[in-house]
């Protein structure tokens, strides 16, 4: 079992709850951004810290300056300027490669990669969008637009976990212990007469049940710990607001934690319904 398996089906699991945690801690309201600076949150980095495979992002930025507004080319470098801290906390294991001057652009290259060409008819084809490639695997964002920036860290990081998840799918499945395999049966007790795209997903359901249980008790805990923080760096000793600080880290990565148990079984029981069907005769 690879450690890119586990925050890929976190992000698979969380899907809506991914981007609600998101806006509620500020991102709607600070875009990534904290005093002019791209800042990612810490959902982003846990997903880049524990990528196994390399993945590589192909920010593609073509824009004819007569046909689109300076305020869509200043986004373009937002995002580019947001890619820049994807490389920088993934290492070795994120690679960015832009596509924006005529010697490193293609637009057959760009619509290969699922980019979408846009103002056709009002002068030179544009494109502004990201593939992101994991192996043989490939997510993209066909066409960003500044109207949907505030979501576009969590879309991408969605898009990395996707491709990653995808290629772990691709990998032979180890061999289910029993434990599990029981544990599929008492989830369908129907087994015989339901196919494997219905067993899995009523195991991805019961998952991202738990997964949102998790979530709601995590937030609660955090949000406290992040008070309790903030009382501390207001009127306290730098011994206290250090006490704090350390029971806040403690608190997210417990959190953490229980996140990654929840997508490690999840991950374990549909590769043991994968193995029931294959075997069933």
């Amino acid at each position: 079992m690879t450690r890119s398996i586990i925050p890929a089906l976190v992000f698979f699991l969380a899907g809506a709850v991914l981007s609600a945690v998101w806006f509620s801690s500020g991102g709607a309201h600070n875009p990534g951004r904290e005093n002019g600076a791209v800042a990612l949150s810490e959902a982003t980095q846990t997903v880049l810290q524990h990528l196994d495979s390399p993945v590589e992002i192909r920010f593609y930025s073509s824009l004819d300056p007569s046909s689109v507004s300076a305020s869509v080319r200043a986004f373009a470098g937002r995002v580019d300027q947001l890619l820049g801290q994807y490389e920088q906390a993934g290492g070795e294991r994120v690679r960015v490669v832009r596509c924006n001057s005529p010697g490193n652009f293609s637009a057959n290259a760009a619509q290969a990669d699922g980019i979408g060409a846009f103002n056709n008819d009002k002068g030179n084809a544009c494109f502004l969008g990201i593939a992101v490639q994991c192996g043989g695997q490939k997510e993209s964002l066909s066409h960003l637009a500044p109207e949907w920036e505030q979501a576009l860290e969590p879309d991408l990081t969605r898009a990395i976990a996707g491709a990653a998840e995808a290629k772990a799918r691709a990998q032979p499945l180890a061999r289910a212990d029993t434990a599990t395999l029981e544990a599929v049966r008492r989830a369908i007790p129907n087994l015989d007469g339901v196919s494997l795209e219905e067993g899995t997903k009523v195991l991805r359901e019961a998952g991202l049940a738990q997964f949102k249980q998790a979530g709601e008790e995590m937030q609660a805990k955090i949000k406290d710990a992040q008070q309790r923080f903030l009382e501390a760096q207001g009127n306290q000793p730098e011994a206290a607001q250090q006490a704090a600080r350390e029971q806040l880290q403690k608190i997210q990565e417990e959190a953490a934690e229980k996140l990654r148990q929840i997508a490690l079984t999840s991950h374990a029981q549909i590769a043991a319904l994968q193995q029931l069907k294959k075997t069933a005769p």
